[in-house]
């Protein structure tokens, strides 16, 4: 099997609904224009707060993909 090289990048995912669903957002909407997506690490995970109540979930993750050379 031939060596591969991969890049990392850094994603925030959000979600009115969870953490997961943040992080699943962010995947799927990356997948749409990136290809061979291989590794997700949730790095990092937050909340935006309005009116004392949860209205926004984050998920900052780090994501690599397999670096294609033409």
């Amino acid at each position: 099997m031939p060596e591969s090289t991969y890049k990392i990048i850094e994603l925030v995912g959000s979600s009115k609904t969870s953490w997961e669903e943040a992080a699943k957002n962010a995947i799927e909407t990356a997948g749409k224009n990136l290809k061979d997506l291989r590794i997700a690490e949730v790095v990092k995970l937050d909340m935006t707060i309005e009116d004392n109540k949860v209205s926004i979930y984050r998920a900052r993750i780090n994501v690599s993909f397999k670096y294609h050379v033409e």
